[in-house]
Order: C-alpha cells, then sequence, then structure tokens
C-alpha cells in the first residue's frame, strides 16, 4: 500500500517538475543554511576543546583589574591595578597551587626586513623549574631552536609565522630583530599551534623586559598550576580569598581577577551556542517559507486533482488512502527538499573551513555528524507533511459526486 502512495506521489511530481522545484528550494535553503552554521559552530568549539587540552585544565590565571579574561592579553598596562611580587608570593604559598609564575606583556616596536610592526612582547621567567612549567602546555612547545635558558639576556623564542606574515620573509634561528631599538637574536621557533596569536608571539627573557619596559616589581598576569588531587575552582577561590586580605579588598570590589581555564572556555562555549542558535533560527525563517511553498503547492495540486480524486473515490478509495496520497507527495518534497540542502550545506561548510585554516587556525575543521544530517533530514521531512496535511484533508473531505462534476 505505501509503495502505492509513494508511486502516485511521484508521478505527481514528474507531472510538475518546475513547480517541484521552486517548492523545494525554500526546504533547501533553509536546511542549507541551517547545516552550515551548526557544523561550522560545532567545529569551533571542538577546536575550542583541543586547545583546552593542550593548555591543560589545571590552569589557573591571576591578572590585574577586576572582571575580563586572563588569557594573555597584556592588561597590565591598560589597568591602574598592578600585579606585584608580594601577590606571586601570597598565591605561591596558597594550598593546592603546584606552581606559580609571573609573566610580563608589554606592546612594543618589532623591527625586522627594514619594516617596522607593533607587537605584544612576552617577558618568561627562564629558570629551569618555569621552563619545565611552560612545556608542560604544548602551545609553547619548541620546533626549531632551543628555549630560553638562564643568561639569555638579548634573545627571542618567536612564533612560526612572525617573520613571513608580519614581516614579507622568513625569520628563523639566529635572526636578527630590534624590539624597541635593541637587538635581539632568535634563539628557538615554536612549533604551529594554528592559533593567529600564538603564531605572531615574540618571547623575551622576564628580566630584559622588566629592564626594558620599566616593570621591575610588575607583573602583567600570573598563571598557576594546580596540584593533582585539588580541584582548580576551589584553588581558584582560595587564591581570591587570600589576595584580597593581602591587598586589603572587600569581596565583589576586587582589583584583580581569579579565571580558571575551563570557566574561560566555558564562556566561550555559551557566547558561541548562544550566536549559533540565533543564527540557525534565523536560517530556520526559511524553512517556514518553504512549508508555506508546499502547502500552497499542494493546494494547488488538489485542485488540479479534484476530478482525479472524485475517480479514486468512486472505485473505492477511502479518505485515509487520499489523505495518505498528498501527505506522501508533501513529505517527498521535504525529503528531497533536505537531501539537496544537507548536500549544499556540507559544501557550504567545507568552504568555510578552507577560509578559516586559510585565515591561521589550521587545527580548524567543520563537524558534521550523523547527529545533524539525520536530525537536519528528519526536520525537513516534517516540514514537509506538516505542511501537506490541511491540503491532503481538503482532498480527502471532497465528495466523489462533486469532485466528478468539477471543471
Amino acid at each position: 500500500m505505501w509503495e502505492d502512495y509513494f508511486k502516485l506521489a511521484l508521478d505527481g511530481m514528474a507531472n510538475r517538475k518546475l513547480r517541484s522545484w521552486l517548492t523545494m528550494m525554500g526546504v533547501f535553503i533553509g536546511i542549507m543554511a541551517v547545516v552550515t552554521l551548526i557544523s561550522l559552530g560545532q567545529g569551533l568549539q571542538h577546536y575550542i576543546d583541543r586547545q583546552f587540552e593542550k593548555v591543560g585544565g589545571d590552569r589557573i590565571s591571576i591578572s590585574p583589574g577586576g572582571g575580563g579574561f586572563a588569557s594573555g592579553a597584556p592588561g597590565g598596562s591598560m589597568v591602574s591595578a598592578k600585579l606585584r611580587q608580594s601577590d606571586l608570593d601570597v598565591i605561591e604559598r596558597t594550598r593546592g597551587v603546584e606552581m606559580a609564575v609571573g609573566v610580563v606583556f608589554q606592546s612594543a616596536s618589532v623591527e625586522y626586513n627594514k619594516k617596522t610592526k607593533y607587537l605584544t612582547i612576552s617577558g618568561i621567567p627562564t629558570d629551569s623549574e618555569y621552563l619545565e612549567f611552560l612545556k608542560d602546555s604544548q602551545i609553547q612547545n619548541v620546533e626549531k631552536g632551543s628555549y630560553l635558558k638562564k643568561g639569555d639576556k638579548y634573545k627571542a623564542l618567536i612564533g612560526p609565522a612572525l617573520g613571513t606574515d608580519r614581516f614579507g620573509k622568513d625569520l628563523g634561528v639566529g635572526g636578527r630583530l630590534l624590539i624597541n631599538g635593541v637587538e635581539f637574536t632568535v634563539a628557538g621557533v615554536k612549533e604551529d599551534t594554528g592559533n593567529p596569536l600564538d603564531n605572531f608571539r615574540v618571547i623575551i627573557p622576564q628580566d630584559t623586559a622588566k629592564e626594558m619596559f620599566n616593570k621591575v616589581d610588575e607583573y602583567s598576569t600570573i598563571s598557576v598550576k594546580v596540584q593533582k588531587g585539588f580541584s582548580p575552582s576551589d584553588v581558584a577561590e582560595k587564591i581570591k580569598e587570600r589576595l584580597r586580605k593581602h591587598r586589603n579588598v572587600k569581596e565583589k570590589e576586587e582589583d584583580f581577577s581569579v579565571t580558571t581555564a575551563e570557566s574561560i572556555v566555558a564562556a566561550f562555549k555559551t557566547v558561541l551556542n548562544i550566536v549559533t542558535v540565533v543564527l540557525s533560527g534565523i536560517a530556520a525563517i526559511s524553512l517556514f517559507v518553504g512549508g508555506v511553498g508546499i502547502m500552497t503547492t499542494m493546494y494547488t495540486s488538489v485542485i488540479e486533482r479534484t476530478r482525479q480524486i472524485g475517480v479514486m473515490k468512486s472505485i473505492g478509495a477511502r479518505n485515509k488512502d487520499i489523505l495518505m496520497i498528498f501527505i506522501a507527495e508533501s513529505g517527498l518534497l521535504g525529503l528531497v527538499g533536505g537531501v539537496i540542502g544537507i548536500l549544499l550545506g556540507l559544501a557550504a561548510s567545507y568552504i568555510g573551513e578552507r577560509v578559516v585554516i586559510a585565515y591561521g587556525i589550521k587545527e580548524f575543521a567543520l563537524y558534521a555528524g550523523p547527529d545533524l544530517l539525520f536530525g537536519a533530514l528528519l526536520f525537513s521531512i516534517i516540514v514537509g507533511c506538516a505542511s501537506g496535511y490541511f491540503p491532503a484533508m481538503r482532498a480527502a473531505k471532497m465528495k466523489p459526486v462533486d469532485a466528478l462534476r468539477y471543471r
């Protein structure tokens, strides 16, 4: 019986090819938009998860100023509050803290290949214990040359894309560049992390940075590694409590921010989810328009096939049979539109992936799992069937005599 329903539905679509294609256009445009947005959005979430794994979930960042992310931005020079060595000492003595590292950030002029750019310079400690701390984070791995070590005063560690992307010429180990007019030799080149900010970074010894930027007792951010067995969020709360007491500030009036890696990722994901949902909702309007188009087409089809309906009823077709024939046809319109939309959406997502990779985020990959594809296809079928229900009901309720007399 179902085979007969779909055969009649296919015959109906074949006899009205142009109308069927125009009707499906609203469906596959909506499905294409939804698949594209969700697959790229999920790809971004997976990328964020991978970056989180590299940094480590046991990290806490402390930055000066109330609120804001402590994710490596040069916040020390942009707020009145400052982190001092005494703050670092307090943090190191907090229960659950395995190690705490103060880092200096400062914007400075960098000259190479007769070109000058203003970049963020990072000043890191060069003691062996601190270097092991940094090596634990995969984003600090060195691909060529060596890490900065104690005694390296005017040496630098650079991102792999710094020379070619910022100065138009490769800058490798042994190369020389000027930072605020002071010559530095490149000691090592970091691995490509897929993150443009890391790939353009310039890192120099902390003592040198403090001297050059006049930050003798000041840190732009303090990074903490939590001991195994301790919860990063619990340790973060203890750090807040101790720093409030040390800096003599009240709760909710802090002049510093304590952020866990997990909370940063969660914040990014929340914003990304909201944006994805809003954009997908806007794209779903096309599906609504497509549903209205299917309904209009089916009403027209019912009118055109009124005499055919009368003939089928006169030879024994039940109301249910007529209903299912038209619902099957509208469902097929949704199904075919959904398949085309999914294919176009995957193609558009792939183009978007290539654009993001070309921009510099090389680890980015779209994610279109079976749940997304099956859900999009099922949704398009439901839209088709729901849109054809009322025209099908109208056809099913026709009286055979009236239908046969229709001209």
